[in-house]
Order: C-alpha cells, then structure tokens, then sequence
C-alpha cells in the first residue's frame, strides 16, 4: 500500500480515534464477556458467543484504523505549492460531456466525506489521481463504471 498523505488533524483524529476504542468500548465489551462467562456453560450461552463476536469485529476495526494510519504521512497544507491541484487542495471542475460543475477537496485517510456541497475525497481515488499535478483550464479524464469522465479544472482554491 503506498503511503498517503494525511493532514495532522486527520491524522490526530484517527490516533483518537484507535484510543477510544482500546481504552473505552474493547474494556466494556471484556467485561460483558466475563460476566457471560460466569453464567456457566460456555457452549450453549448465546451472550457469550456474541460478545466474543463483537470483540472480533471492535479488534478488526482497530487493526484497520492502526493500518491506515501507519501507511499515511503528515503534510502541511500551508507549504503545498499554489496555484496546481495537490493535497488539501478545494478544486471546480466541469464536466466536459455534460457541463455539471461539482467541487472536491482532496484529504487523506478518515478524513473523506462524500456529502456537502465540496466532496472531501481522497488523494488515491481515481478523480485525485487524474487531476494532481493540474492547473487552471487543463483536463483531465479518468475511466469510471460509466465510461470516460472528462473534466477541466475551472477554479483551485489551496
């Protein structure tokens, strides 16, 4: 997995993240299981065999944010270069088949958030990956399940 860029609040909110579920939920469900435990027969005891389930899937997830966040690095906003698309960049594009103008911000890992008026999308999605690196007035395609999107790149706000 390559490594991806993420800002420090991205980054200190999915360290909170991991933090909450290690110290608050995953010792509360522990507790639930020794007292599942304690009513004896292991084998037929459905609370227990559920709350062991639920601690699988808590512990899953703490692996998954610790592996996000093991693969991403802390980049500054203020030092990116202006004036070209890059991380932490808000960027109009319009679409060149349809006209539609939509809005993305593009952050790292935990950060995404597919709902708003500016789209927080992040920088390894395909739309990221097609637009980086791109000015004012240039296009860009990228295939997507419907075809190819075309797109030019009407404003950057960095």
């Amino acid at each position: 997995m390559d490594h991806q860029p993420i800002s420090r609040e991205g980054y200190l909110k999915l360290k909170e993240e991991i933090r909450r579920l290690e110290q608050d939920e995953m010792p509360v469900i522990a507790e639930k299981i020794a007292e599942a435990r304690s009513e004896g027969d292991l084998s037929e005891n459905a609370e227990y065999h559920g709350q062991r389930e639920a601690q699988g899937l808590l512990q899953a997830k703490i692996n998954q944010l610790k592996n996000k966040l093991a693969n991403t690095f802390i980049v500054d906003k203020a030092d990116m270069p202006k004036g070209v698309v890059t991380f932490g960049s808000r960027v109009s594009v319009k679409n060149l088949d349809d006209g539609d103008v939509e809005q993305y911000e593009f952050v790292g890992p935990g950060e995404e958030d597919y709902t708003g008026d500016v789209m927080k999308i992040l920088t390894s999605s395909p739309i990221a990956k097609c637009l980086l690196g791109k000015k004012v007035g240039e296009t860009a395609e990228f295939t997507a399940p419907k075809g190819v999107v075309r797109m030019e790149i009407t404003e950057i706000v960095d």
